[in-house]
C-alpha cells in the first residue's frame, strides 16, 4: 500500500468529481492513510470491542435515485465525515475495495483496498462551501 505522503493528492474538486464518477464503485474513508490501515487490516467497532471483517468505509458515488448534481452527493458525504478527518494525521481518501458485509452503522466492510487519491485540502474546502450552500444543514430526516 502506498505511504500517505505517496498517495496523489487532488485538490481540485471538479477533478475529485470525474474521478468518482469514472471508478467503479469508489468509496472515501478518514484515516491515517492506506499504508496505516494496511497494517492493522480492519476496522474495530469500539462500542462492542469487535474486530470486523474490513476496513469501514462510505460509498460516495451517488445512488441512482439520486436526482441531483453528482457535485452535491460528493460533497454531502465529504462533509457527514468530515469530523473523522479532525483527529490528528487522519484525511480523507478514495479507495475501492470488494464489500465483505456491514458494521453496525450500517457502513460497507471492505477488503482487497486499491487507493485512488488523498482528498486535498482546497477540494474538500469546496465541498463544504457546496454543503452549505445547497442543503438545509440543519435539517434532519424528520424534517426538524
Amino acid at each position: 500500500m502506498p505511504s500517505a505522503q505517496a498517495l496523489r493528492t487532488v485538490d481540485d474538486f471538479d477533478e475529485l468529481v470525474r474521478l468518482v464518477k469514472d471508478s467503479p464503485a469508489p468509496f472515501v474513508r478518514y484515516s491515517k492513510g492506506p499504508e496505516h490501515d494496511g497494517r492493522n487490516g480492519t476496522s474495530r467497532d469500539y462500542e462492542s470491542g469487535v474486530d470486523m471483517p474490513g476496513l469501514s468505509v462510505t460509498p460516495i458515488a451517488p445512488e441512482p435515485w439520486w436526482t441531483r448534481p453528482t457535485e452535491d452527493w460528493i460533497a454531502r458525504r465529504l462533509c457527514k465525515y468530515e469530523e473523522l478527518g479532525e483527529q490528528q494525521d487522519r484525511f480523507p481518501w478514495l479507495l475501492t475495495g470488494r464489500v465483505v458485509g456491514y458494521g453496525p452503522d450500517h457502513e460497507p466492510l471492505v477488503v482487497d483496498i486499491e487507493p485512488i487519491v488523498r482528498v486535498g485540502v482546497r477540494a474538500l474546502d469546496r465541498a463544504k462551501e457546496l454543503y452549505h450552500e445547497r442543503f438545509e444543514v440543519s435539517q434532519d430526516s424528520r424534517g426538524e
